[in-house]
This record gives structure tokens, C-alpha cells and sequence, in this order.
């Protein structure tokens, strides 16, 4: 993470001049407040961070910022940030997701950003539904909801990213719920702070397909034991968690995975000849 800037940034700063189209009373409104809230405490100036996302109602966040941004394809914005970072260590990367873009087809790049531990931060906007596209369950979703393109419910168990982080080996676990604005900034800021891979779920309602979770602003609740740097007491922790547990669950002490980039080429001639291809030899 780059050092703070002498000049103060607000968190109107961050923000780019679009009017975010979601749902009125969507949690993403929030999350948006939330992440340029932190990175105006921070310090970070809007230029040396980078906001990648893929597809989905929270993966529009980049294009609501002042921060360099990369809207990427379904499931792969984890192995955009991955490269970007390797290349560019000097940049803060933040990676914003869904629970269908994060946890369904982009679930391989989730586990295996977890093991690499490139210092980044991902966070994911988790409604247990797919809501760009009207209402399907997603992996997150309780195995009973019933609706209308799930009649009776899945009956399928749900993905725990908790779980899944912990176990595959992410750096810093955490969950906030997007309605407290103050701890969700408070943990973005030690996410982006902390060494290594840093995953935060963020419980963001979906009042257009999902109305119940209205209830979470009275259902989330602080976690009864503090933060541990010991994977196997938060594992005892997360199995036992009713999902509505917030707060730091985990901060490791991994060192984040340091790439080693070549010095740059400006001579393409140069960089051509390490591709070129010798003649075959005459028999």
C-alpha cells in the first residue's frame, strides 16, 4: 500500500460523477459510501488506486469512483487484479464482487487468490441472490427460499465464503453488513492495511428480489470472541457461525506472495527476438 498523501482527501474525492442506477434501498449504495470512506482516511490518492470488478449489480462500483477501474467479464476479476498487482505493486487494488460473479463461476479464481496471498483486497457484496438477472438463487442462497424460478427452494447446501477463505488460505477474513457504515469502513481500512490477501464479505440486502433480508439491520450482531491470528480457532469459530456474526474473524501473518517482474523492455526489436523462432537447419 502506498504511503499517505500530505494533502487530505475526502471521500467525495473518490467518487466519479455517475449516478449509480441500482435499486433504491439496495445495500450497494452503502458499500460504495463505505469503501471511499476508507480510502479517504487512508489517505490514498484517487490515482494510485485501482478498482477491477466483473459482472453484477456490485460490480458497477468502478464505474462510480475517481479511481482507475477495470470492468472485467463474468468471474475473472480476481485474475485481473492478480496480474494487475504482480505488475504494478506500487498500486492499491481492490477488487469489488458479487455472491454469483465471486462464489459461482468466478469460485476457482476465489480459492486459488486466497493460497497466491497477492496483497490485494476483495470485497464481496453478498444479497443470496442473483439480482441483476432477476432472482435466481445463487451459491449463497438458503437451501428453502422459495420463489418463483426455485419453487420449494434448491435443497442445495450453501456456499460458506468464510470457510472457503480461511481454508484456502486467505490473509485477513472478515464480514460487515453494509447498513453500519461506520465498522464496514473501519474494516475495509485494516483490510487494505494488512499484508497479503484480505477478504471481506459485506451482508448487502436485496429489497427488490430478496425484501426479507430487511430484517438483517436487526439480525447481524458483533461476534462473541475476538479476532485470532490462529487458523484453527477461527475454523471452530466460522463452523458454528449463524452467518450473522460481523466483524474481523481472522488476521494472519503470511507474507504476501512478491512477484519477480523483469526490468522493462522499451526496444521492441529487443522484445521481439526473445520470440523469434531459428531457422529450421538443413540436412
Amino acid at each position: 500500500m502506498n504511503a499517505p498523501q500530505t494533502k487530505p482527501f475526502k471521500a467525495g474525492d473518490y467518487r466519479s460523477d455517475l449516478t449509480p442506477v441500482w435499486c433504491p434501498g439496495c445495500g450497494d449504495f452503502h458499500v460504495l459510501m463505505s469503501v471511499t470512506r476508507a480510502l479517504a482516511e487512508l489517505g490514498t490518492a484517487p490515482q494510485d488506486v485501482a478498482v477491477i470488478s466483473g459482472i453484477g449489480c456490485s460490480s458497477r462500483i468502478p464505474a462510480y469512483t475517481n479511481c482507475y477501474g477495470f470492468h472485467g467479464v463474468h468471474g475473472r476479476s480476481l485474475a485481473l487484479a492478480t496480474g494487475l498487482k504482480v505488475a504494478r505493486s506500487d498500486l492499491t487494488v481492490m477488487v469489488m464482487s458479487g455472491d454469483g460473479d465471486g462464489f459461482s463461476i468466478g469460485g476457482n479464481h476465489f480459492l486459488h487468490a486466497c493460497r497466491r496471498n497477492v496483497d490485494l483486497t476483495y470485497i464481496v457484496m453478498d444479497n443470496r441472490v442473483y439480482g441483476m438477472t432477476k432472482g435466481q438463487p445463487s451459491p449463497t442462497t438458503e437451501p428453502d427460499w422459495d420463489s418463483a424460478l426455485s419453487p420449494g427452494g434448491t435443497g442445495l447446501s450453501p456456499f460458506h465464503p468464510l470457510v472457503i477463505a480461511l481454508a484456502s488460505g486467505a490473509n485477513f477474513v472478515a464480514r460487515e453488513f453494509s447498513g453500519d457504515i461506520k465498522n464496514s469502513t473501519r474494516t475495509i481500512i485494516e483490510a487494505i492495511k494488512h499484508p497479503g490477501f484480505s477478504f471481506v464479505e459485506i451482508l448487502s440486502p436485496c429489497v427488490t428480489f430478496r425484501p426479507d433480508e430487511k430484517e438483517w439491520k436487526n439480525t447481524v450482531h458483533k461476534a462473541s470472541v475476538d479476532e485470532t491470528d490462529d487458523p484453527a480457532r477461527a475454523a471452530r469459530r466460522i463452523m458454528t457461525d449463524d452467518g450473522m456474526n460481523v466483524g474481523i474473524l481472522y488476521r494472519g501473518n503470511r507474507k504476501p506472495y512478491k512477484a519477480h517482474v523483469s526490468d522493462r523492455i522499451d526496444d521492441m526489436a529487443a522484445l521481439e527476438s526473445e520470440f523469434a523462432i531459428p531457422p529450421a537447419s538443413k540436412t
